[in-house]
């Protein structure tokens, strides 16, 4: 036993040593997350050249594209969808780049049918009256075709209550289980173990809730302090050892912290999601140019805020406002600024690597 502890401290110090060897570029990569217009990604492209020089830790995928309507942003077919991956997994450096999607079912699944995929699967509502066997069918299928096309994250299961009737962006869509959080944690259970089976990550949403909320962050503040319940922190706590990732919502609760959105909450991610509610694995952002963060604070300020809060992949998607496009140089270049003038420190960036690597030697 003393020989095993040994050799496993040995590991560890070779490892730490291996990621000091690092550049602080490189590290800064690894956390950003965007979306990209394209559907290939040959060498020498835009992207291809982010991924090699930056090594961007991930990109996001869509169908809709909103420059132009008429063109696809990145999804076309199957085919298609497939050759671009490869593409992007020969452009990084271990072939483990995230490569991620919202496929939940329902109203969102960027996977759809006129693409020549499925483009069927039940939304979480209709998914709750159906048998265990029925649904993991299903979500096998789901997994499976995600798998094929070498997308290997997928931004979902929506683990939000089903508390208000008024909320139109989870209860009005359907995309919530359940009001039950036992329940809700059940089906996500059976999700995150189909997408398992097939090699795809996933995703809990949105971090403290948004189940209960009126508006929708993707177009401003929201404010959940008069209605967020303690109960929407079940289903984390009951899957805080089985999710991948965990992604925080942009809503702003002044139970949880007086100042910030939870995105960028030390309060709500270090403090409650990490410390309390136990979870040591990765924490994705929402986009971070939903009308919620971009309205309020600038670029500079939501990179430092979101980093310090300990948030590990900041998400620029790069889809919501086509003026607003960010590169992923800007992204890399202004963090790097931040740590050299100690607005983040170097610790909090080495933590949120090596979260990120030990997610990706899963895939």
């Amino acid at each position: 036993m003393k020989q095993f502890i040994k050799s496993v401290g040995i590991v560890g110090v070779l490892l730490s040593t291996l990621h000091a060897e690092v550049p602080l570029t490189q590290k800064i990569g690894e956390m950003m997350m965007v979306g990209f217009h394209g559907t290939i990604a040959p060498k020498g492209s835009q992207i291809c050249r982010d991924i090699q020089q930056y090594h961007l830790g991930g990109v996001i995928l869509f169908d809709y594209n909103p420059v132009n309507k008429n063109q696809p942003k990145n999804i076309v077919t199957k085919q298609q969808l497939a050759q671009l991956t490869q593409q992007l997994q020969a452009c990084s450096h271990d072939g483990k780049l995230l490569i991620a999607v919202d496929q939940e079912g329902g109203r969102v699944q960027r996977l759809k049918r006129k693409y020549g995929f499925y483009g069927q699967f039940p939304k979480a509502k209709s998914v709750a009256t159906m048998s265990d066997s029925v649904v993991r069918r299903s979500y096998r299928m789901m997994a499976k075709e995600l798998h094929r096309v070498g997308i290997n994250y997928n931004l979902a299961p929506v683990v939000d209550l089903a508390l208000n009737p008024k909320n139109h962006v989870i209860f009005g869509l359907g995309r919530s289980f359940g009001r039950d959080p036992q329940q809700v944690a059940h089906y996500a259970t059976l999700f995150i173990d189909a997408m398992h089976h097939h090699g795809v990550l996933t995703a809990l949403k949105h971090f403290p809730g948004h189940g209960s909320s009126l508006g929708d962050t993707h177009r401003g503040f929201v404010d959940v302090t008069h209605l967020w319940q303690k109960q929407e922190l079940t289903p984390y706590r009951l899957l805080h050892s089985t999710a991948d990732t965990v992604m925080v919502a942009h809503v702003f609760n002044k139970q949880l912290d007086s100042t910030y959105p939870a995105t960028l909450s030390a309060k709500t991610v270090n403090g409650l999601l990490r410390q309390k509610l136990g979870f040591e694995g990765v924490v994705i952002t929402d986009d971070l140019q939903m009308g919620a963060i971009a309205k309020k604070y600038g670029l500079r300020n939501t990179l430092k805020l979101a980093i310090n809060a300990g948030d590990d992949i900041l998400l620029f998607g790069n889809q919501l406002d086509p003026r607003k496009i960010v590169t992923t140089k800007r992204l890399v270049m202004t963090v790097r600024e931040l740590v050299k003038r100690g607005a983040v420190k170097r610790e909090t960036i080495e933590r949120a690597y090596q979260r990120i690597r030990r997610l990706k030697q899963t895939l």
